[in-house]
């Protein structure tokens, strides 16, 4: 079967692979409809390996080359051995892998395990027409929500994650820092949970642009003013409960804990590198609160349920639709080169 499998750094392949041997205890095989490209997966590609291991991953045995992809809809093909569940049945899949035995599995907290990996990153991925998944992961969908709204349902998933872990309330005012893919998912989440007010900085005009086409109640360009100066006057000199930074950008980090209301969260959803210099001092005296999040619990279950029931509208996310044949050029490439694009979906049964 084709596939977009990863080398290495800036090496990214359209090639054929075999297709997956037949599922083992707790797996699946699913035969994949649509497939989102990641920040995660732009990594990869760019300064990679990041998130994937050079050498044989603990719990798959998979080393590189791998193939991409862990935002993905489909259809169920194969169950391993005492594994219930229903032959085409429509899914997407919480992607993480996870030991089951040890403190955080035992916890429920898989997505922490000590061994975890994901699908796409740990294990070949969905950016090939079958991928072999955690059957943990399995998430039914209703026919309210179609294959390709599915393949947004893990990184809303992230989103809404982040918005729990910031414990956001009915008539909460937040602040998103940074307006990717994941700031937008925290947007909406933040929507569903009630929020009151939802501000947010970003520098790009275009993606200004959709945070307003989405209901943010006020944007700014940080370029162009002082987010923390205009977010207090925006909130009668208060200051937002919660404040998400999702740009992964450490030297930002300072900024969003200065900007949070006394008594109020950061909560760190972007994945970046290097250290951030935070003064004591502006956490003790204020009782300010930097809580990490990471992926998701549960939350993919979540999400669905809310797409049925109309709480959230991804659609404004999707900037472009690719065959896998273009997967790399008009998708990967394309996602590097121009910023007015927030996530490309590759239909992989297309032509």
């Amino acid at each position: 079967m084709r596939a977009v499998v990863w080398h290495g750094r800036r090496d990214l392949r359209l090639e054929d692979i075999p297709e997956p041997d037949d599922p083992g205890p707790d797996e699946a095989i699913i035969e994949v409809s649509f497939c989102g490209i990641c920040g995660t997966d732009l990594h990869e590609y760019v300064e990679g390996p990041v998130m994937i291991r050079p050498t044989s991953h603990p719990l798959t045995g998979q080393a590189p080359p791998l193939t991409l992809g862990h935002e993905f809809s489909g259809r169920v093909v194969a169950l391993g051995p005492g594994v219930e569940g229903d032959l085409g049945a429509r899914v997407t899949v919480d992607p993480c892998w996870r030991c089951g035995t040890c403190y955080w599995c035992r916890r429920g907290e898989y997505h922490i395990c000590r061994q975890g990996g994901a699908v796409g990153l740990a294990s070949h991925g969905a950016l090939a027409r079958f991928v072999r998944v955690p059957a943990a992961g399995l998430v039914p969908l209703p026919d309210s929500v179609d294959d390709r709204t599915a393949a947004l349902v893990e990184p809303l998933a992230v989103g809404l994650h982040a918005v729990r872990r910031g414990q956001v309330g009915t008539g909460d005012t937040v602040l998103v820092s940074g307006y990717g893919p994941i700031g937008a998912s925290v947007l909406l989440a933040a929507r569903a949970a009630g929020a009151g007010a939802v501000f947010v900085s970003e520098p790009d005009s275009a993606r200004r642009a959709l945070a307003d086409l989405m209901g943010a109640t006020e944007v700014v360009d940080p370029g162009e003013a002082d987010v923390r100066r205009s977010v207090f006057t925006w909130t009668e000199r208060v200051g937002p409960d919660v404040v998400f930074e999702c740009t992964g950008l450490p030297r930002l980090l300072p900024a969003a804990v200065d900007a949070v209301r006394r008594g109020g969260r950061v909560v760190v959803v972007g994945v970046g590198h290097g250290a951030a210099e935070v003064e004591p001092n502006r956490l003790v005296l204020f009782e300010r609160e930097v809580v990490g999040s990471l992926g998701y619990q549960h939350d993919l279950f979540r999400v669905v349920k809310l797409l049925a029931a109309g709480r959230l509208d991804p659609a404004p996310l999707v900037t472009g639709v690719v065959p896998l044949a273009q997967a790399v050029s008009h998708g990967f490439d394309a996602l590097l080169a121009d910023r007015r694009h927030v996530k490309i979906l590759v239909d992989v049964g297309a032509t």
